[in-house]
C-alpha cells in the first residue's frame, strides 16, 4: 500500500515552521539592516587590479581618510579575466552618496594605492557612478514589476481554476509566493548579500517556479473532484492530489536544485560574486518554493474552504430556525 503523508493534518506544524522562518528573517534584518547595491542605493564605484596581497581593512581607512566619505572595499582574489584563462587579484571600491567621484579624485585615490602599495601594482580597471535619485527610481520599478506579474499570476490561477474556488485559489497561492520571495530576501540579508538586479532576477524566477507547481496540483484537485465528485471531503481530496504529484514535485526540485548548486560551487572556486548571490538565493528559493508549494497552499485552502462551508451551513441552520422562534 502506498504510504501518503497527512499534509492538511499537520498543518499547524507546517504553518509554524514557516511562520518560525519569517520571523529568523526579520530578526536578522534588524540586526544587519539591508544592504542595498550601489545601482539602488546610488554612489560610484571603482575597480582595481592588483597582484599579490593587500589587507582589506587597511586598504579602506586610506580611502576613507582622503575622501572622508562613507567607504566600503570588497576584495576578490582569483578571479578570471574574460575570454582569457589568466587570474587576476580585484578590489572594488564603494562610495555611498549624492555625488559622483570626480576624475582628479580618481587619480589621486589610484596615485595614493601605488605610493602604499608599490609592490602591488594597483591598475584601475573600472569607473562606474549612479545618481541616488535614479538608483532610487530604478528600485522602485523593479519591484513593481515582482507586484504586477504576482497579481497577474492570481489573477491567472483564479480564472482558471473558478470551478473549485477561484479567488480563494489564487489569494493561497499569492501566500505562498509571498512566503518565497521573503526566503529569498532574507537570504540576502543573513549572508549580508546586497540587493541588486540579481534579488529581482531571483524573485520573479521564483514565482513563475512555484506558481507551476502549485497550478501543477490545482490541476490534479479540479480533476480528482471532477471523478470523485462534489460531496468529497475537501481535506482527503487535497491530500490526494498533493501526494500524487509529491515525487513529481521532488524530483523536478532536486533536478533544479543540483544545477543551481554546480553554479554556485563554480561561483565559488573562481570567485565570482555576481554569480554567487544569484545562484545561493535561486538554492533556497527553490526549497522554499517546493515546500510552500506542498505543506502551505493546500492546507491554507482546506483552512478557508472549510470555515467559509461552516459559515454557510451555520447561516442555512439559523434561517431554518427563525420562523420557529417566532
Amino acid at each position: 500500500m502506498k504510504h501518503t503523508f497527512d499534509f492538511v493534518g499537520k498543518r499547524k506544524i507546517t504553518i509554524s515552521i514557516s511562520l518560525a522562518l519569517i520571523l529568523i528573517g526579520i530578526i536578522f534584518n534588524l540586526i544587519n539592516g539591508t544592504r542595498l547595491d550601489i545601482q539602488f542605493r546610488g554612489g560610484a564605484i571603482i575597480s582595481y587590479s592588483y597582484t599579490g596581497e593587500v589587507d582589506q581593512h587597511a586598504v579602506q581607512k586610506l580611502v576613507n581618510d582622503m575622501t572622508a566619505e562613507e567607504v566600503s572595499v570588497q576584495v576578490n582574489e582569483n578571479v578570471k579575466i574574460a575570454g582569457s584563462d589568466e587570474m587576476q587579484n580585484t578590489i572594488s571600491i564603494s562610495f555611498s552618496g549624492n555625488q559622483s567621484i570626480s576624475l582628479e579624485k580618481q587619480k589621486e585615490i589610484t596615485a595614493a594605492l601605488a605610493k602604499n602599495y608599490p609592490d602591488n601594482h594597483f591598475e584601475q580597471s573600472e569607473s562606474n557612478s549612479v545618481d541616488p535619485t535614479m538608483g532610487g527610481k530604478f528600485l522602485v520599478k523593479c519591484l513593481v514589476a515582482v507586484a504586477i506579474a504576482a497579481v497577474l499570476m492570481v489573477i491567472y490561477v483564479a480564472l482558471r481554476f473558478r470551478k473549485i474556488g477561484g479567488w480563494s485559489a489564487g489569494v493561497f497561492a499569492l501566500v505562498a509566493l509571498v512566503i518565497d520571495v521573503s526566503m529569498v530576501y532574507f537570504t540576502f540579508i543573513v549572508f549580508r548579500l546586497p540587493i541588486d538586479s540579481n534579488f529581482m532576477a531571483v524573485a520573479l524566477m521564483i514565482l513563475g517556479y512555484s506558481l507551476n507547481d502549485t497550478i501543477v496540483i490545482y490541476d490534479r484537485i479540479r480533476e480528482n473532484r471532477r471523478m470523485a465528485g462534489p460531496k468529497t471531503d475537501i481535506g482527503d481530496l487535497v491530500n490526494k492530489s498533493i501526494n500524487q504529484n509529491l515525487s513529481r514535485t521532488i524530483n523536478t526540485s532536486i533536478t533544479t536544485f543540483s544545477a543551481i548548486t554546480v553554479v554556485f560551487v563554480i561561483s565559488l572556486i573562481f570567485n565570482l560574486p555576481s554569480v554567487t548571490s544569484f545562484a545561493l538565493p535561486m538554492m533556497v528559493g527553490i526549497i522554499s518554493g517546493c515546500y510552500t508549494t506542498n505543506c502551505i497552499v493546500g492546507p491554507l485552502w482546506v483552512l478557508w474552504k472549510k470555515r467559509g462551508s461552516k459559515g454557510k451551513s451555520d447561516k442555512k441552520k439559523n434561517n431554518q430556525e427563525a420562523p420557529a422562534n417566532v
